[in-house]
């Protein structure tokens, strides 16, 4: 398994929709599993493919609480939400791509969603808390959304804002 780099935020590729995969084959699972492998050594409890560059439909999560738990890592090619709760909470999200800023992000906390594993069968998931929030973070990247989209253009223009400041000093 390679570390892919990761990009970020404003490389266009993350604007981008992805393409649903169409054939299975060891590219697709080598990716799915490079990019789990980049989610950990990052430190992240998610990651899409267009936050390594690739504009196909795979996302890989694992939302384990602690060191202690068994990694539960999940690897999904063309996911997609069926269906959304009813309840909406807030939860403090962050982004690979956009490192270091978190923003309380508004977001149903239960859904169902269908997906291929790298076998290509059909696999079916309600995920309820974590789990479907970064469903749905990720889900977005695919579609060229980051998290930051569901803010108010008030709060969006100044995490950008102070985003760019931040990098500017890093660079």
């Amino acid at each position: 398994m390679a570390i892919l780099d990761i990009k970020y935020y404003p490389d266009p590729i993350l604007r981008h929709k992805c393409e649903s995969v169409t054939h299975i084959d060891s590219d697709i699972t080598t990716l799915l599993d490079d990019m789990l492998e980049t989610m950990y050594h990052a430190q992240g409890i998610g990651l899409a493919a267009p936050q390594i560059g690739d504009k196909r439909r795979v996302i890989v999560m694992d939302v384990k609480r602690s060191d202690d738990e068994p990694p539960q890592p999940f690897q999904m090619i063309n996911p997609e939400i069926t269906e959304y709760g009813d309840d909406i909470k807030e939860y403090n999200e962050g982004c690979l791509s956009v490192p270091d800023f978190y923003e309380m992000i508004k977001r149903p906390i239960d859904v169902k969603a269908k997906y291929l594993d790298k076998e290509g069968n059909e696999k079916f998931l309600e995920a309820h808390g974590l789990l479907a929030i970064c469903l749905q973070h990720e889900i977005d990247h695919l579609n060229g959304i980051v998290f930051f989209d569901h803010l108010s253009k008030l709060k969006r223009d100044m995490l950008i804002k102070k985003y760019n400041k931040a990098n500017i000093k890093n660079d």
